[in-house]
């Protein structure tokens, strides 16, 4: 387990300016040293504002997108190209802008899809995806991720793991079908948090008064099963990118002064 890293911007506007720049440099980094990339998106407003500032970047084209990998760390359970989809609004915050190649992103499976609509059995076959894309260096059922990104709730919940519900109880498997959501719509897909901590770096985003009392309570030392987010880390990194409002609750020796 990694000690949280935490970095405080001025604003959200310039959270999501400074996380794509981040994120471009890690991907530029990850194709030098491996050839390939893999991410991990994530929806919600400080996903979506990543995914917008990193296609206004005139540094986006620094990355090789033929050679990047993309994952999704949930998905509400919705016909295809519906758009309260995470992967709809990042198709048209990002990907339809820049030449990704189609085969390398992941989505998660549609209400309509093939599986029909079993939540489930569509979560099977996303962990089935997963454990093909792993090779023998990730010594796991997950690819190992350069980075994986969260959005954190109000209610300190990442991806679709809710306090006290019971994916976020989760020790087996990597990807579960989610019944009886407290935030619509009510059936999602989800990483459980062993996935999740597979990654290189796991990068949790809050912005916005209403995250405070979440990321102070994450930050503090709290179980898990209470508040997920606190149970999101990386094998070499945890980052947690904030606005000032976002950090407004967080004590002293937390809030680090020299933040931008």
């Amino acid at each position: 387990m990694t000690a949280p890293q935490v970095v405080v911007h001025r604003d959200k506007e310039l959270m999501a300016q400074a996380a794509a720049a981040r994120l471009i440099t890690k991907i530029v980094d990850a194709q030098a040293a491996r050839g390939s990339a893999s991410v991990v998106l994530t929806g919600g407003r400080n996903g979506n504002a990543l995914l917008a500032a990193l296609a206004a970047s005139p540094a986006r084209d620094a990355v090789d997108w033929a050679r990047l990998d993309l994952w999704w760390g949930d998905e509400r359970f919705l016909p295809s190209g519906d758009p309260e989809r995470n992967e709809t609004q990042a198709r048209e915050a990002l990907l339809d802008a820049v030449p990704v190649d189609p085969a390398r992103v992941h989505a998660m499976p549609p209400s309509d899809g093939p599986l029909g609509n079993d939540a489930d059995a569509a979560a099977e076959a996303y962990a089935q995806a997963l454990a093909e894309a792993a090779g023998p260096e990730d010594h796991g059922p997950v690819p190992s991720f350069d980075v994986l990104m969260l959005g954190v709730g109000p209610d300190t919940h990442v991806a679709s793991l809710f306090p006290g519900h019971p994916g976020v109880r989760e020790t087996e498997r990597t990807v579960v079908g989610v019944h009886g959501s407290p935030k619509p719509p009510p059936t999602r897909i989800s990483l459980t948090l062993p996935a999740i901590r597979a990654a290189r770096e796991v990068w949790l985003l809050a912005a916005g008064e209403d995250k405070a009392g979440a990321v102070a309570i994450a930050l503090s030392g709290p179980g898990e099963i209470q508040a997920p987010a606190a149970g999101a880390h990386g094998r070499a990194r945890t980052l947690w990118l904030l606005d000032r409002t976002a950090a407004a609750k967080l004590p002293p020796q937390l809030y680090p002064p020299s933040s931008p």
